[in-house]
């Protein structure tokens, strides 16, 4: 089973990328995962779009393509997905006249670290919904909102606080099971 792990924060240091690395790390058996970012994907723009499909944004959509599933390492910036990510997600959701998109029927998975005390939830629930507008197949639980992330990880980027350790375990397994399930 291969997932594709999107990080939606450019910052070399990013929690979010720590915490798909995580993920990654603790993945069931048999689940290969990639994380990814979204470094190079120009702004979005049809004039752009029109002129041909940027590389690194067809790369990305092949990998989402050939993945049995996708994760997303979601970030919170004043309430809301990051700019960086909601961009990535617009040139992703094009079909380009191909019968989908890569969420189109697709298992996704959310998870998000920040700084608040509130973790990523605002900005979940807004990835939640373009991904819906999508056809994608989000899964609905377990959620993982990691809050106070500069305790959660040491400097070198390694999780270190149990409680998040086994929730993003959690949320791995589950999201096995997610997409065993819709694809049998």
């Amino acid at each position: 089973m291969r997932v594709l792990a999107i990080c939606g924060s450019l910052r070399k240091g990013s929690y979010n990328r720590s915490l798909l690395r995580a993920a990654a790390g603790l993945a069931p058996a048999g689940m290969e995962v990639e994380v990814v970012g979204i470094e190079g994907v120009p702004l979005f723009s049809e004039d752009l779009e029109k002129e041909g499909m940027p590389e690194a944004v067809a790369e990305l959509r092949l990998k989402g393509k050939a993945a049995d599933g996708i994760l997303f390492g979601c970030p919170e910036y004043n309430y809301g997905i990051p700019g960086p990510l909601k961009n990535a997600f617009d040139w992703l959701s094009r079909s380009h006249g191909e019968p989908r998109t890569p969420f189109l029927g697709r298992p996704v998975a959310i998870m998000g670290a920040s700084l608040s005390m509130m973790g990523t939830a605002r900005a979940q629930l807004q990835l939640r919904q373009s991904l819906q507008a999508c056809g994608a197949l989000t899964m609905p639980s377990p959620e993982v909102y990691v809050m106070r992330a500069q305790d959660k990880f040491d400097a070198g980027g390694q999780l270190t606080d149990k409680p998040t350790h086994e929730a993003v375990a959690k949320l791995m397994t589950a999201f096995g099971a997610w997409i065993d399930k819709l694809k049998g």
